[in-house]
């Protein structure tokens, strides 16, 4: 069913739900995860452009990363994990794209009116571009477990 699943992670207690609910999926189907964080700060998204060093937020995503990718292979996962810089949208299409996943996990933040045209870009971009499916959980809140 699933042998690639790019996981989206963005350095936050979003990740957390997002986490619990992929590591049975792949122990069940076998497949390999993908963590993806997009660094979006200034910095990030001028990278290229402007030959800048990583910032201190970058540097923090890369360790982050790093982190959460241990741990998942102290669980038996075979994980791969990116780093990119700039549009969050774009670059997890771009990576789901390259990496020819066969599933993208993102959590989202469940909030409504103004909040969530500021925070629901990114998942309802994504959702948008891909043609493979896209697994969407609402983060875990402490009234909500």
């Amino acid at each position: 069913m699933y042998k690639k699943i790019l996981v989206a992670i963005e350095n936050s207690e979003a990740d957390r739900t997002i986490l619990e609910h992929i590591e049975p999926l792949a122990k069940l189907t076998g497949a390999r995860l993908l963590l993806v964080h997009v660094a979006d700060g200034w910095a990030a998204r001028h990278f290229d452009e402007l030959n800048l060093r990583e910032s201190e937020e970058m540097q923090e995503d890369r360790s982050y990363l790093a982190r959460v990718k241990t741990q998942l292979e102290e669980h038996g996962f075979d994980v791969e994990a990116t780093l990119r810089m700039g549009d969050p949208a774009k670059e997890i299409c771009r990576v789901a794209e390259e990496q020819a996943v066969d599933l993208i996990a993102m959590a989202t933040h469940g909030h409504r009116g103004v909040s969530d045209v500021i925070h629901g870009q990114t998942v309802d971009a994504v959702r948008h571009r891909v043609k493979m499916p896209v697994l969407l959980l609402r983060k875990k809140t402490e009234d909500r477990k």
